[in-house]
């Protein structure tokens, strides 16, 4: 009787994990130990994928455990890498487990990018396996029973879980087999199934019959809503599955309720209710009736039957000679109670008990996201407050510049080189000179325009690959069921826009630069000559050596020293902000294990305040402190221009030693924004690789997922019907061959017979047409003739048989010549074959074979001369 229902398992096809996982994490964590672990482990887990789905399994607790440690690791993957179809796309295909194909391709397949997918269709398989697994258990010891009733609550447990999470975690719609409602079912049955096994256990135990009773009704109910499920979805009742599992739903349905009587009969006699005993053993007799003349090739009650039987023979002697107690109606009897002692599994993550995470040291891609988020937050504070120093510093250079210091107060003998000039000159030969801002400046177009051919070469991958689908989509319409590339490349079409961007704004930066560069251009070739020359370029000047010793020009030098002292601290300041470094991942960690989510701009504020504020707080005084200086030395500067002689050579002078150090200055920040612009192409060109590379990936895999689409699409259109149904058959081939006969013909012509040769070597002569009579069609009786015999007599009565008149012409309708037609053999005509003789021959179609002794063709008339053919063995 314990016929058990289990499911099969859903197979997969290759997935190459390797590659692309560790092509993401070479891309995002730096070189190093954490690196290579993080490699190995992804080797590790394409080896558990092929343990767990990629290979037949045993039905055994061994094999489950690997599939569930696989789902364990889906799952603590899936939190880590970007598993989407713009970033890290891999396509999972996944065969209907219960669609057994055709001759025209394979079963039912689906295949899509999605680590969801790939979660759904491993948790099938825990619960199918599971089944199989209880299915098999030897239900004659307790452990056993222990055994099947967890598995089955498992199963039950894994479908259910399926049926509340298939559709969120797909972007389409799934097969059938993973489908809510075929899963929801599948849950019911597995429950049902637990509840017998527990009913099993408590007939085994010898419990109270009132708790027996209860938990076979309960098992009914089970049976009995599982049933109702796969009589009311229409998908379901397609499946072969589901047919065989109907009947055995059915049966199960009964017998419960049977075995719910019987325990109840039982109690009732103990009860002394003695109708009411005879009454439910009545019902659990028809019920078990119905299933033995209904279900009895798929269930065997025969020894219910007859406990049932026997028990009510004696409650109904008993009552008849002893008690006499009237025998109610099965609707006055008081409904049995009901015991679940069964429920889904819950899925909680880790299912296995031996299960241990690869990717234990690699934090969440949440974490991932706020580090990024969080490393912006501190780029964009240092970088604001070191272009802020950096300001101020050109600021107080531009200052001085034009107030031709620190060389108007060091200009003594009026004819020499002032020593800051020196410094000045003696610092752009050590960086190069003008031969260094050349060669930066012709090195930009070429670092630029590679940066635009990565960029332009990303595009064109989608382009192409987005115009492929575009033309797919309008030659399947309907049947193209995929993520159009146009949306699904909108954040990489935003990403490559912005890049975009970002060259034009370069290409913009670098034009700005070259035109400061040719203002300045001629000031710094000067510093560059040696100093002889470079005093030559300067005009002379008569000294202004009265001024030399004077207060103004010490309180100057002073408080130039002071701003110079400011510049360096600034300097300083600038290496100690760059060199801070703070890991907040273990911040972020602990914020999500406490509240289960991470408020990043919050702690991330708060943390670089912490970490930055204090160096913040010192940049802002010496800015001030700079600002003080300024203002003092133009001040300064106003009295030492009122003490100087006024003359035009002295002036024109003072003019070039301004643009001597302006010179010195813009060559300065020239130079470091040329290099700033050179390593800024270099790191965009690495950027825009990766882009390229993830562009190339995803129409890589795209490619991947469209030819498996297309050739799904092609079986499909295979197993389709050329036309819904068979054309009706024309109205002249159902008239009556001859309007003088009461014999009508039959619509559907009879298949030409086939010759089959048995031992002959040669075939024997063919002989003429038969004489042609005027006789009116043989009736279908004159077929059946033992030996027709051929003859020459005119046309008899239509009324009189015409046992040994042989045909004159094939009768029926016109042998068809379409496919599909009742009838039509595409097959070639076999030799021998007589046409005058169609559709009279007394042998079964393609198997004609002569008898002993006699000439398998009428007689040869003498009429006609009828060449012999030449024979072809049969191959």
């Amino acid at each position: 009787m314990a016929t058990f229902i289990s499911v099969p398992l859903k197979k997969t096809s290759e997935v190459d994990l390797v590659k692309p996982l560790s092509k993401y994490i070479h891309n995002t964590y730096p070189s190093g130990e954490d690196q290579t672990e993080y490699c190995r482990a992804v080797e590790e887990l394409n080896k558990l994928r092929k343990s767990a789905v990629g290979r037949p399994l045993d039905k055994h607790e061994t094999s489950l455990e690997t599939v569930m440690r696989y789902y364990d690791q889906l799952c603590s993957v899936e939190p880590k890498f970007p598993f989407t179809e713009s970033q890290l796309c891999l396509t999972f295909t996944w065969k209907d487990a219960f669609d057994k194909g055709s001759i025209f391709g394979g079963s039912v397949k689906l295949a899509l990018p999605s680590l969801g997918y790939e979660k759904t269709c491993v948790l099938f398989n825990i619960g199918a396996l599971a089944s199989q697994i209880a299915s098999e258990q030897n239900l004659d010891n307790d452990e056993a029973l222990k055994a099947a009733s967890k598995f089955y609550q498992l199963a039950s447990g894994a479908f259910s879980h399926i049926k509340d999470t298939v559709l969120s975690s797909l972007n389409r719609d799934p097969t059938v087999d993973i489908s809510p409602d075929t899963v929801g079912t599948l849950s019911l049955i597995m429950l049902a199934q637990a509840q017998e096994v527990f009913f099993l256990k408590a007939t085994r135990d010898k419990m109270k019959d009132a708790l027996i009773a209860k938990l076979a009704n309960q098992a009914a109910d089970y049976y009995g809503d599982a049933f109702k499920q796969c009589q009311y979805k229409d998908t379901l009742s397609k499946y072969f599955y589901f047919q065989e599992v109907f009947p055995i739903l059915a049966a199960k349905h009964c017998i419960m309720q049977a075995h719910a009587a019987y325990h109840q009969s039982v109690l009732a006699k103990q009860q002394k209710k003695f109708g009411e005993e005879i009454g439910r053993l009545q019902h659990a007799s028809d019920l078990v009736k119905t299933v033995s003349s209904r279900y009895d090739e798929y269930v065997n009650v025969k020894d219910l039957a007859d406990k049932i039987n026997r028990a009510l023979t004696a409650a109904k002697k008993d009552n008849d000679f002893i008690y006499h107690d009237r025998v109610p109606d099965l609707k006055d009897l008081d409904p049995i109670g009901k015991a679940s002692l069964v429920k889904p599994t819950p899925i909680n993550v880790p299912l296995s008990q031996k299960y241990t995470d690869l990717f234990e040291k690699m934090v969440p891609l949440a974490i991932q996201q706020c580090l990024t988020v969080y490393n912006q937050r501190r780029a964009e504070l240092i970088n604001a407050t070191i272009a802020q120093m950096r300001d101020a510093t050109t600021f107080a250079n531009g200052v001085l510049a034009s107030l031709n210091l620190p060389a108007a107060i060091e200009d003594v003998s009026g004819d020499s080189v002032p020593q800051s000039i020196l410094n000045k000159s003696k610092t752009i030969i050590e960086q190069g000179g003008i031969q260094t801002i050349d060669q930066l400046i012709r090195d930009l177009p070429e670092l630029l325009q590679r940066n635009k051919e990565i960029l332009d070469e990303s595009v064109k991958f989608l382009d192409e690959e987005e115009a492929t689908d575009n033309d797919l989509k309008a030659k399947f319409k309907d049947r193209w069921q995929r993520t159009p590339s146009t949306e699904l490349y909108k954040p990489l079409r935003s990403e490559g826009n912005n890049f975009r961007s970002v060259l034009d704004k370069a290409i913009g930066a670098d034009a700005v630069v070259k035109e400061r560069y040719q203002c300045h251009r001629e000031a710094i070739a000067i510093l560059c000559k040696p100093e002889a020359e470079l005093n030559a370029a300067i005009p002379s000047a008569n000294p202004a050596k009265t001024m030399q010793g004077s207060e103004v020009v010490s309180v100057l030098k002073s408080l130039l020293n002071q701003l110079d002292d400011v510049k360096k601290v600034r300097e300083q300041l600038e290496t100690d902000i760059k060199s801070v470094n703070f890991d907040m991942t273990t911040k972020f960690l602990t914020a999500l294990a406490q509240d289960g989510a991470v408020n990043e701009e919050a702690i991330s504020v708060t943390e670089l305040d912490r970490i930055y504020g204090s160096y913040t707080f010192k940049v802002q005084e010496n800015l001030k402190k700079q600002e003080d200086l300024i203002n003092n030395i133009q001040t300064a500067h106003q009295e030492f221009s009122k003490m100087k002689q006024s003359n035009s050579e002295a002036n024109l002078r003072e003019e070039v030693l301004k643009n001597l150090a302006a010179g010195h200055d813009n060559y300065i920040e020239l130079v470091a924004n040329l290099k700033e612009g050179t390593k800024f192409y270099n790191d965009l060109t690495e950027i825009l690789l990766k882009y390229q590379c993830k562009c190339s990936d995803i129409v890589f895999a795209r490619k991947t997922e469209r030819d498996e689409l297309l050739k799904d699409l092609q079986q499909s259109i295979a197993r389709e019907p050329s036309a819904p149904s068979i054309p009706q058959v024309p109205s002249y081939q159902s008239a009556s061959s001859s309007s003088s006969t009461n014999t009508s013909v039959s619509s559907i012509p009879t298949p030409a017979p086939r010759t089959v040769f048995q031992s002959a070597k040669q075939p024997p002569p063919r002989p003429p047409p038969p004489t042609m009579p005027s006789a009116s069609p043989v009736p279908a009786s004159a077929a059946q003739a033992p030996n027709p015999a051929p003859t020459t007599a005119p046309a008899t009565d239509s009324s009189q048989p015409l046992s040994n008149t042989i045909p004159s012409q094939a009768q029926g309708p016109p042998y068809p010549t379409y496919p599909g037609y009742p009838g039509y053999y595409g097959m070639p005509m076999p030799v021998g074959y007589n046409p005058y003789m169609y559709g009279q021959q007394t042998i079964p179609p393609y198997m004609y074979q002569p008898p002993s002794g006699q000439a398998p063709y009428p007689t040869q008339h003498s009429a006609f001369s009828y060449p012999q053919q030449p024979f072809f063995p049969p191959q």
